[in-house]
């Protein structure tokens, strides 16, 4: 029963299934974020920048350096196979990002509790910070993944 598995336990248990669901994200797959890793409470991605992702100053679009952060931070805070969805993002932009670049992202669990949690999110391109942006998600009852 799921009560008797702790949520580090469904992560190792439905690891691959968590994994395949965010591998298989339709917008991610559109851009081409690949997933690097993913961890309990964590995850790496990064995206290859083609010049469809440019805006009219030559260097990355705003929302497609969002859309990589948020897709790790959605990949996070649903890496226990529990559903979490978004309630808040804050995104700092710091940097530009080139064409032809690839860039990073890492989403980190600050705090979590039944509820809530909170994550920081760094996006970077060769070893340049880009942006950072903090995200709150609600977490569900339900889950994605196939618990017994």
């Amino acid at each position: 029963m799921i009560k008797d598995l702790t949520e580090q336990e469904i992560h190792q248990k439905y690891y691959n299934e968590i994994y395949q669901h965010f591998e298989q994200e339709p917008y991610a797959q559109f851009l081409g974020i690949k997933l690097l890793e993913l961890k309990e409470g964590t995850a790496m991605a990064e995206l290859e920048i083609k010049d469809h992702m440019l805006n009219t100053h030559g260097t990355v679009h705003g929302a497609i350096i969002f859309a990589l952060a948020d897709y790790v931070f959605a990949a996070a805070c649903n890496s226990y196979g529990k559903t979490a969805v978004g309630l808040n993002t804050v995104v700092n932009f710091m940097a530009a990002g080139m064409k032809g670049s690839r860039i990073k992202a890492i989403a980190v669990e600050e705090k979590k509790n039944n509820r809530t949690s909170w994550y920081k999110i760094r996006v970077e391109s060769n070893g340049e910070l880009l942006a950072s942006m903090e995200a709150l998600a609600y977490r569900k009852n339900s889950y994605f993944v196939p618990v017994e």
